[in-house]
């Protein structure tokens, strides 16, 4: 799967949208440096189950979740999956995980804290690998939910 998955959703669904192979890996710390961005510009996928759901929840790079907020949106306590299960659920590897181009069919969700972005730049299914998209457009693609799961700065 990987990025080759990736590539062959957004051939079928957003052919303008290009995948950048990247030289470092797809940390948010680099990605943010390597592509002149804020770190919260970075569309980290967390692979995580809520209750006896496994689902994505895409978040802004530099937001912790919140535990109550996530309780009481998803149906229960938020746990990250181990990285196999998260692999195997996804087709991605660690590093790579995005909500493009699914082994398996899961829900996603989005924290509203990604509107505040005209783009912001996801993984791509490899850890070197990874695109510029409009939140709202990256949203739709995938026929996510919006939701407010993550603390806010004070």
């Amino acid at each position: 799967m990987s990025s080759e998955s990736v590539r062959a959703f957004l051939a079928r669904k957003a052919p303008e949208i290009a995948i950048v192979e990247l030289d470092m890996h797809s940390t948010t710390a680099a990605m943010a440096a390597g592509w002149g961005i804020r770190p919260a510009q970075v569309a980290k996928t967390l692979s995580v189950r809520a209750g006896e759901r496994n689902l994505l929840l895409v978040t802004c790079g530099d937001s912790r979740l919140d535990n109550k907020k996530t309780k009481a949106v998803l149906g229960g306590k938020v746990r990250m999956l181990p990285p196999e299960e998260a692999s195997a659920l996804t087709g991605h590897p660690p590093g790579g995980v995005c909500p493009f181009g699914l082994a398996t069919p899961l829900p996603v969700y989005f924290d509203i804290g990604l509107k505040a972005f005209d783009e912001v730049v996801p993984a791509a299914g490899s850890t070197h690998a990874a695109l510029r998209i409009h939140p709202l457009r990256m949203a739709e693609l995938v026929e996510a939910e919006w939701v407010d799961v993550c603390e806010r700065p004070a």
